[in-house]
């Protein structure tokens, strides 16, 4: 997924109100960027990280740059913004780049199910069962390349894994999707600890037969792509 306008480099100054970060370009000019992360976003939001912006000039937005990447140690990168997870698996799946999904003719986003939820995507196909698949963002690490989520207690992401363990019971098929949008993790497992109740809710799905995907990006400022297949540690 290529950027129509090129990224632009800035220093952070303060991420403030969550959606809201100050940063100050080459030039020395300060300008406020809109962040599409409500997480917590450890290690990303220090003042001095070096930081890509998406310039815009459309009347219609409030702010004239997106915060889309953070420059870490060793050329890697992160991605932020949380909206660019979906609109990559979508891509990829068009493009039958995940081959587990391959088979399935049909992709639904935002289709309803559950309670008063919505499934990021319903893939559906006459010769196979209904799968349900959500997707997450990742930006969370630990010592040792470990991709973690959640990053912070996620009482939405505790009710969507409780959904999907439904529609297994109701003999559909249901897929936990983690996209790790960081360049320097290679594999994956869940911060238990961070949050109790989801770390309870995922080990009943996947007893229950919900099944844990994890995808790496490949991130630069120019675009962002999926990459390899990432292991997962059910410990």
């Amino acid at each position: 997924m290529q950027f129509s306008t090129p990224l632009i480099p800035a220093t952070l100054i303060r991420r403030y109100k969550r959606f809201l970060a100050d940063c100050a370009l080459e030039n020395g000019e300060i300008v406020v960027a809109h962040c599409a992360n409500t997480g917590a976003m450890t290690g990303l939001k220090d003042e001095g990280l070096r930081v890509w912006l998406e310039p815009n000039d459309d009347p219609k937005r409030k702010l004239n740059y997106s915060w889309k990447f953070v420059e870490l140690a060793n050329n890697h990168f992160a991605g932020i913004d949380t909206a660019l997870t979906n609109r990559l698996i979508k891509e990829s799946l068009l493009a039958r780049q995940i081959p587990t999904f391959a088979p399935y003719a049909n992709i639904r986003p935002e289709a309803k199910y559950g309670q008063n939820s919505r499934i990021d995507f319903l893939l559906t196909d006459p010769n196979l069962p209904d799968c349900y698949v959500e997707v997450k963002n990742v930006t969370l690490t630990a010592a040792g390349g470990w991709a973690e989520f959640p990053d912070t207690v996620t009482e939405r992401g505790t009710k969507h894994l409780n959904e999907l363990t439904q529609m297994v019971h109701d003999g559909h098929r249901a897929v936990m999707l983690y996209l790790v949008q960081r360049t320097d993790c290679d594999k994956f497992r869940l911060a238990h600890a961070l949050d109790p109740a989801y770390s309870a809710a995922y080990k009943t799905a996947t007893a229950a037969g919900v099944e844990t995907l994890a995808y790496a990006c490949d991130i630069t400022p120019a675009d962002v792509k999926l990459a390899a297949e990432l292991p997962v540690s059910q410990k």
